[in-house]
């Protein structure tokens, strides 16, 4: 089992659901090292081809989480939703074991405040889905998007409207829009070091961050 000083990053999952196995298979997919908990054998078995460490814990107590080697981990996510006062003490036992980033699963706003409060960054995959398919229908230039703190998002948009032809001076999304675009995609290939003389052509997509009403602003004026 490797250690936290070692180069390779190590990470746990606790928690065998839909989302739990989705994130073991792609965290181990991308060639990373993962412990994977769960009571239930056959979940711990189905996932026994992508990791070495999986686990059935049937008592998720500190000394059991410390056997699977848990406290190891650079990140461990806590994907227990359902019976919040499994995940509650799951999560705090993560953290007591010194794992410096632990996420957790919350099934509501009263859940996620009481995970937040312990120090855990909290995910509510469903809403996060529900709100990503919403704004795909309301945006129909949306890719795709990523919610950072104090009203911040990242979003991967299709150029489009107003923007085909001119280029990124001329379209001035900093002064007119106060957002910066970070990178642009033509073809498959993501540029980061583009010019202010990039021109966008049909097909391109613009990465940008800002706040999010600046940024809808922006899509809304690429429709038109």
């Amino acid at each position: 089992m490797k250690k936290k000083n070692e180069s390779s990053a190590l990470y746990g999952v606790i928690g065998l659901g839909r989302f739990g196995t989705a994130l073991v298979k792609t965290l181990a997919g991308a060639g990373k090292e993962v412990i994977a908990i769960d009571k239930c054998e056959e979940k711990v078995r189905e996932v026994r081809g992508d990791t070495d460490y999986a686990f059935t814990v049937d008592n998720l107590s500190e000394a059991a989480l410390k056997e699977t080697g848990i406290q190891n981990c650079d990140t461990v996510t806590v994907c227990i939703g359902e019976q919040v006062d499994m995940s509650i003490l799951t999560t705090m036992l993560v953290i007591k074991l010194g794992v410096p980033n632990v996420i957790s699963k919350a099934t509501s706003e009263v859940h996620g405040e009481v995970l937040k409060r312990m120090g855990a960054t909290v995910v509510f995959p469903e809403a996060d889905m529900a709100v990503r398919i919403g704004r795909r229908l309301i945006f129909g230039n949306l890719l795709d998007y990523v919610a950072l703190a104090d009203g911040v998002e990242v979003r991967r948009i299709t150029a489009g409207g107003r923007v085909l032809g001119r280029t990124i001076q001329q379209v001035d999304v900093r002064r007119v829009y106060g957002i910066n675009i970070i990178a642009v995609e033509r073809n498959g290939h993501t540029n980061v070091e583009f010019n202010a003389d990039y021109t966008f052509a049909e097909g391109d997509t613009i990465t940008v961050i800002g706040n999010v009403d600046k940024i809808d602003r922006f899509e809304q004026d690429l429709e038109e």
